[in-house]
This record gives structure tokens, sequence and C-alpha cells, in this order.
């Protein structure tokens, strides 16, 4: 999504080990509380991107809150959900196939897959540092057998787990074609707000996906090399892939600045920070052909910034609003030079970003087809910036998430989410994933830079 990624590959990740056990009620439907429309809404055609046809993981975490004491998260959740749905109906009916194969929502109020458990184990089991990845994710977010598909199945998946601290944990699996990142946090926003007691959603959602269709007639007017296929083949991905946290604070984006000529120094920090991390993957991965296309895609919101619309999106708009525009090298140039080379060709791909380049991918996937993004080639990097999404905001009572966010990065994409340390210092945590060896000569590229005596301090984690 802006882009949260949702990608399933031939991976397998290491032993993990903090095992605990989940104790899981039936699953149940969690339908709307009052009667709603029956009806075909249409996705955009940013929806209906192929790449978003895929199913995504959040989630939000914790602690005990003694003014809580003798109230059910369990219930107050289900029912918050059951209210929540009624202004939210589209996420309880199924995606459906319509003419041309683009995707629409069947209004049905069949409703939500929603699981109530309990677990055998404390927060500060997880470690003193809360963050991906999480050990036995598999059990705190429960894959109910018949409920992965795209079309058909339910929109929403939500787990929610009681914890022996009297903490809980909030997990949920979405179908990416219905809301991107700050859609979902909207939707949980909502979901929270009505769990404390409001009558209703503070922002209340607008559907209005009309707004990022395709023009008549369509008319393609940039480069998307984005949706290019790469120039070579290289999808060998059969190895064990690390997953890996990795947080940094003021001092790390310092030392990632000082790298940087003057002219460069004000940029901001998603943008060092990216290129720096684009540059220390492809030294990882050591790539055998020096021509080898490495592309990086950096995501963009039509709700803020370069790409934002004139007039704007309406506030409380849910859809996908995000684009990619890529930068794009090979892997011998990205090596070779200083980092102010990854920089500037992240930033003249960003300058594409603008509304009329959001309005020129919905005609793309009118014209050509729906292409898809090249995920599995080794060249390939999505970065998404979630924290502006705030899923730590959250509140259902006991207070704002310790964690909120993905649940792990991919070996194509680098997630960063908003993070406070157990020493109160706020900064990034970005997530991704890497073969075993390309891991360690990535967490080395980080250590020579900040050649911190305790590496726990950069390294936070990883299985």
């Amino acid at each position: 999504m802006e882009g949260i990624s949702s990608l399933t590959q031939n991976m397998a990740p290491q032993t993990q080990s903090l095992v605990f056990k989940v104790r899981r009620n039936p699953q149940e439907l969690v339908t709307p509380a009052k009667p709603t429309p029956k009806e075909f809404k249409l996705l955009s055609d940013i929806d209906d991107q192929t790449s978003l046809r895929s199913l995504t993981p959040l989630v939000t975490i914790y602690r005990n809150n003694p003014s809580m004491e003798g109230k059910d998260p369990v219930e107050i959740i289900r029912e918050a959900l059951s209210k929540t749905l009624v202004f939210y109906y589209p996420f309880a009916g199924r995606l459906r196939n319509g003419p041309n194969g683009k995707l629409m929502v069947d209004c049905t109020g069949e409703g939500v897959i929603f699981i109530e458990a309990d677990a055998d184990v404390t927060l500060d089991q997880f470690g003193i540092d809360l963050h991906p990845p999480f050990p036995c994710f598999d059990q705190l977010l429960y894959d109910v057998p018949g409920s992965d598909g795209i079309l058909d199945s339910p929109l929403l998946l939500i787990q929610v787990t009681r914890l022996k601290c009297g903490g809980f944990i909030f997990a949920v699996r979405l179908n990416h074609a219905m809301c991107d990142a700050i859609g979902m946090s909207q939707f949980m926003k909502g979901l929270a707000e009505i769990a404390r007691g409001e009558p209703k959603p503070f922002i209340l959602p607008v559907w209005h996906r009309e707004l990022l269709c395709a023009r008549n007639p369509p008319k393609v007017t940039f480069i998307h090399n984005e949706y290019q296929k790469p120039p070579h083949d290289n999808n060998n991905n059969n190895f064990i892939l690390q997953h890996s946290s990795f947080f940094f604070g003021p001092n790390e984006l310092d030392a990632i600045r000082r790298l940087l000529p003057y002219h460069h120094s004000k940029s901001t920090t998603s943008d060092i920070l990216t290129a720096f991390l684009w540059r220390c993957r492809t030294l990882a991965l050591q790539p055998e052909n020096p021509n080898h296309e490495f592309r990086l895609l950096y995501i963009l919101n039509a709700r803020y910034g370069r790409c934002s619309f004139n007039p704007p999106l309406p506030e409380g708009f849910y859809g996908n609003a995000f684009v990619s525009p890529a930068a794009i090298s090979t892997g011998e140039k990205l090596c070779n030079n200083p980092l102010e080379y990854a920089l500037e060709l992240m930033k003249e791909a960003k300058s594409k970003g603008t509304e009329e380049y959001v309005h020129s991918v919905a005609d793309l996937m009118v014209i050509k087809g729906r292409p898809s993004y090249f995920y599995n080639d080794v060249g390939y990097l999505e970065v998404s910036d979630l924290t502006k999404a705030r899923f730590r905001d959250v509140d259902f009572g006991w207070g704002k998430a310790v964690y909120g966010g993905a649940t792990q990065g991919y070996f194509s994409s680098i997630l960063y989410v908003s993070y406070t340390n157990s020493k109160g210092v706020e900064g990034i945590m970005a997530l991704t994933s890497l073969p075993t060896k390309a891991m360690e000569r990535f967490e080395k590229e980080l250590d020579d830079l900040f050649k911190t005596k305790d590496k726990s301090q950069i390294l936070r984690s990883h299985i």
C-alpha cells in the first residue's frame, strides 16, 4: 500500500525464537449493524491495477491500561466494527469482475471475518523494543482456509488477540484493491472512535472513485518506466529470506546527511534515507552483471505534495491514490558513484509526480490492459513511507499503539513506519528482507557508516 507491499514469493523465513500458543474461537462474519445499500460500486482505474490485487497485513499493538480494567477489547471492537461497517458498507461486500474484467464492489452486506483469540504470552516477552518481524505472526493473524481470494471473498479479516499481560493485538488483512495505507488508517481510526463511544467516525468516508478513473478518451502523457519489463531476465529468487528491521534516529540520519554535498544536505529525511538504502541494498546484492538494471519506485500520494489534486481529493476519500515513478540505474553506476548520484536520480523521478501523472497512470491501465510491476526481478525496489498513515494513533480506548503499521518488509520493498525506541528516541523503522548473505553485507554497510559499538542501536531485530 501507499503502497503496502503484499507479495507471495518463494522465500522462507528463518527459525523464530519466541514460541507461544494462541487459542482461537471459530471465525465469524460481522455484518453492518443497520441495513445498508445493496448496490454495485466501481473501483477506480488506480484501484484496479493488477499489482494491487493482493492481500495486505497490518498490526497495532496495545499495552494493558489499568483504567480499562474489566473491559474486553474483543467485545468492544466487535461491536464497534458492526457499527463502523454501516458507514464503510462497501467493506462488507465482495469484489466481482465487471465488464472487461474491471473490478467492482458488490455491496451485499455479507460482512467481514472476525476472530477472537487469546495468547499465553506477554508483550514483554516480545522484547524491550516491540517491532517487526514478529514471531509466530501467523498465529496472530490466522489465514482462514478459503478466505484468501481477491474475488468473492471477505474484504477484511480481523483478529483481536488478548495477551496474558492485559494488552492485546489488533491484526487485519485487507484487500489492497479497496484502499491504500492512508485509506485503511482512516477506517481504523473511525473504528477506534466508535469503540471509544463516538456515534460516528470523525471523518466520514467518501467513495468518489470516479475521480481516479481514466479520462475519455484516455491519453498517456508520460513514459511509465515503473510498468515496463526490465531488459534482462533475472527472476531467480529461490533463496531463504532474512526479515529485518532497522531503526534510524536523528544520529543515524545526520550521519547519512553528512555524506551529501551541501546543496543536497537540506533534502527531506525520506529522500536521503531512500537514496541511501537503495544504494546499500544494491551493494549488498552484488550484481554479477554490471549493466543489470536497478529500478527504484518511490510511492507518491495524490492527497498531498506534488501529486495533490486541484481541487483536492475530498476529505474522507479512502481509495488507492498513489503512483510510483521510477528511478533507473545500472548496478555498476549505483554502486560506484557517491550517494548524491542515487539521490539525484530519485529526485528526478519524483519530480514527475503531478496530478497529470496520476491521470496518465489511470489512462495507461485502460490502454495497456492493467500492466503490473515486476516484483520478482532482483533489481526492483519499491519504497513506501507509511509514517503519514500514523497507525500508532489508532486508539480503541487503551491509549495509542506501542507499534502500528506493516508486519514485515519484503525482498522487493522497503517500508517506513514511525517508531519510538525503548530510550524514547523517535525515528523511522525501515522494514525489508534480503537473502541471508546479502543481509549480512547490508548490515555491514550500516555498521561501516555508523561505527556504533552497540549494534542493537541500529539493527533492531531480524528473523
